[in-house]
């Protein structure tokens, strides 16, 4: 019962994936309310849920490291989110540098080569958001639908980031390959049990992902958010997820 349940629920990371273009709020300026309450969970997931949830692997990760040459480095998943935070960043700005260029040869996106790059990290992305599903430490259902929503209102957001950066290409193959990328996760999470060390170095980098997309995403300014909504949205979130 709890795979077939975790199967539902990438089957829903599948169809956001798909269509979420479709959904005609994501395109405005200033953003609508309910975009605005999408970042305003995302940000409520990241701080009451994610953040905790990476402590709870840091121990983990902590107990098992014997080598006396790490032993000088404490907080071991935080390195590890860190530099999963700084790998995004620096895709971002790879992303942003390569649209530039091409800018002058009136191409407003970025070349293929950055296209595929830039996909390739977010299938990995996906495809361990998958496996999380079946080996996140989540011990029940409940827990495993607020997983679900605060990554879901993520890729509202990050889907339309990417189909911002690379246009009609990522509708075409992009959008496919990241829907793709949560079953292959799923897939793999159901024939491969990984030890829980790796477990928590996993978790370190998506949690440095995805902290790093939804600051970039739910936050900036000329996005025109609405406070209210984004306030309402993450208070809202929150008092689940404590009540949880």
């Amino acid at each position: 019962m709890f795979q077939l349940f975790t199967f539902i629920l990438a089957i829903g990371f599948v169809a956001i994936h798909l269509y979420s273009r479709h959904l005609p709020f994501l395109d405005r300026t200033p953003r609508s309310w309910l975009l605005s309450a999408a970042g305003g969970i995302s940000v409520a997931y990241v701080f009451i849920h994610l953040l905790p949830e990476l402590n709870r692997h840091n121990k983990v990760l902590d107990k098992s490291i014997h080598s006396e040459a790490l032993v000088f480095f404490e907080n071991h998943t935080y390195i590890v989110a860190m530099l999963g935070l700084a790998i995004f960043y620096g895709l971002d700005r790879m992303v942003k540098a390569s649209k530039k260029k091409q800018e002058e040869t009136q191409n407003n996106r970025p070349s293929i080569g950055v296209f595929w790059i830039h996909l390739s990290v977010f299938f990995l992305y996906n495809s361990l958001i998958g496996y999380l599903l079946l080996h996140g430490g989540k011990k029940d259902m409940t827990e495993l639908l607020f997983y679900f929503f605060g990554l879901a209102f993520h890729f509202l957001t990050s889907d339309h980031s990417l189909r911002s950066a690379h246009k009609e290409v990522y509708d075409r193959l992009g959008r496919w390959a990241l829907a793709a990328a949560i079953l292959i996760g799923w897939g793999v999470g159901m024939s491969v049990d990984v030890d829980e060390r790796v477990i928590a170095v996993l978790f370190a980098v998506l949690a440095g992902g995805v902290i790093l997309n939804v600051m970039k995403e739910e936050l900036p300014e000329e996005k025109e958010s609405n406070f209210w909504a984004f306030a309402s949205g993450m208070a809202s979130y929150t008092v689940l997820l404590l009540l949880l």
